[in-house]
């Protein structure tokens, strides 16, 4: 159903500061940046851009506040984080109009997605904060009685990017402020607004001043100064494979640690046992989720030949059936891409498609609609080679290609150089644990893709980056650990004393 909707049914009314820094708004002196909203081409507010001068007093209030923060007791990082989750859900019909507003995502996802996983994942890691885990202090050496310390590593810069602004700051920030690290983060440029709205409710749930600032600004100034700056300790991003590598070659220069979570390319592989109707209203959602703007988005499916033709006459016929119009109206499915050059991107590489092998089933065109949109769009029968089937798109296109047997299925499934998510689909146990096992990728779903919890880690191999975020995995990337060993013995001369001298 392709029709217009009543435009701008849920609006949001904008007053941005440019950065948060010291527990403060600060006007920065930057150049002037238009927030737009994709789904109508106009303009949600102006403001002006941090600057590295901005950066460097963002990291000096970090590093200042970074001692006190990292002192506090669990139980009191608990509680403000606590505070911030009640704090958020609260507030949650503004961060819905600001997510919704500068990115163009319909309202019903982030409703019951975007914004309540991100409370989650703060209540979450409020109680997470109380947890660390370590070995147990014991004697392990005869002589010393060793224990583990796990100490915040100090002041981390992050940089999120656009399609999920609020869940990514959250996915980034929270466990760093959990393990008693302070945070400089950088958002998109284009979508600022939930989370400076974070850090003003961060800093309202009692968050000392400095523990968490925000600049923005774009990436080839601001986001260069964060990643290579000398006093942060680690540097942390989720965005394109491409601007990842340059992130950890800026954080290298000063050897700081990094986390990346970049770009995917996710198999959704069908066997010829699976639930068919299962595996396509999967291959929709899964493919289809924020406009396809997700890196972990069903984007490869690989199918059994029995099922090929059904499957790809079944997706065809979903999505043709998919609303698209006013993000802000509960009824659409799906909203625009985050900009009109986006959108372009995707509609010339569906376009290369055919001269490369590819048939265009459905979709391939914009509608006729203001804003940035473009139909959902499936390409049957792409060669190996295509570009459509190797290179991240990022947007609302599925590719299909058929597998002979189990073997070649895998094989599809691990030929590209992004290890990010994938998916089977398979009645058979023997064939489902096969592919969770032989499947390169950080998350593997059986006959589901998609569903991500706070308890469990999210992250990828090869090309889509490494460490995790979520879960208490995540901790990893924020704490020391440190091995205390103390001597239990009281004797001057110890044995192994021998090794270097001998008694005279």
């Amino acid at each position: 159903m392709w029709h217009r909707l009543p435009w701008g049914s849920m609006s949001v009314a904008v007053n941005v500061t440019s950065s948060w820094i010291n527990g403060a708004p600060v006007a920065t002196s930057g150049p002037t940046h238009q927030i737009i909203d994709p789904a109508t081409g106009q303009a949600v507010a102006d403001y002006a851009l941090a600057t590295p001068d901005d950066v460097d007093n963002a990291v000096a209030a970090a590093r200042q506040a970074f001692p006190g923060w990292s002192k506090a007791t669990p139980a009191e990082r608990s509680a403000v984080l606590a505070k911030l989750a009640k704090l958020a859900d609260e507030h949650a019909d503004q961060l819905i109009a600001e997510e919704v507003s500068q990115t163009g995502k319909p309202v019903r996802l982030a409703t019951e997605f975007d914004v309540p996983g991100s409370i989650d994942n703060i209540d979450y890691f409020a109680g997470a904060a109380r947890h660390l885990e370590g070995k147990a202090t014991a004697e392990y050496s005869g002589d010393h009685t060793s224990s583990i310390r796990r100490e915040a590593v100090g002041v981390v810069a992050t940089i999120t990017p656009w399609n999920y602004p609020l869940q990514m700051a959250v996915w980034k920030v929270i466990p760093a402020l959990a393990a008693g690290c302070s945070v400089v983060i950088k958002p998109a440029e284009i979508t600022p607004l939930t989370t400076l709205t974070l850090a003003r409710l961060a800093t309202e749930a009692g968050l000392p001043d400095g523990v968490l600032n925000v600049v923005t600004g774009g990436g080839a100034d601001v986001g260069n100064a964060l990643a290579g700056h000398r006093d942060v300790d680690v540097v942390t991003f989720t965005g394109s494979t491409a601007v990842g590598r340059k992130v950890m070659a800026a954080a290298a220069v000063h050897g700081h640690r990094t986390q990346l979570e970049l770009g995917g390319k996710a198999p959704f592989v069908v066997f010829d046992d699976a639930d068919l109707d299962a595996a396509i209203q999967g291959a929709v959602a899964g493919s289809l989720i924020n406009t396809g703007q997700d890196c972990t988005a069903a984007t490869r499916a690989i199918v059994a030949r029995d099922l090929y033709d059904d499957f790809v006459a079944g997706v065809a016929e979903v999505m043709s059936k998919m609303v698209v119009g006013d993000p802000h109206d509960p009824d659409t499915d799906l909203g625009p891409l985050i900009s009109f050059a986006h959108r372009d991107k995707v509609a010339q590489m569906v376009a290369r498609a055919p001269e490369q092998g590819g048939r265009v089933v459905t979709g391939g065109v914009a509608p006729d609609l203001p804003g940035a949109f473009y139909r959902p769009t499936l390409i049957a029968d792409v060669a190996e080679t295509s570009e459509v089937y190797r290179d991240e798109i990022f947007g609302p296109v599925l590719t299909v290609r058929p597998f002979t047997d189990d073997d070649d299925a895998i094989r599809q499934a691990n030929d590209t150089v992004y290890g990010l998510a994938a998916s089977a689909w398979t009645r058979d146990v023997y064939r489902a644990q096969r592919a969770s096992r032989e499947i390169n990728a950080g998350c593997v779903w059986v006959n589901d893709h998609i569903p991500i919890i706070s308890e469990m880690p999210h992250g990828g191999v090869g090309a889509s980056g490494f460490g995790k975020d979520m879960s208490d995995y995540s901790f990893e990337e924020y704490l020391t650990i440190k091995h205390v060993m103390s001597d239990i013995t009281g004797v001057a001369e110890k044995e192994w004393h021998r090794t270097v001298f001998n008694k005279r």
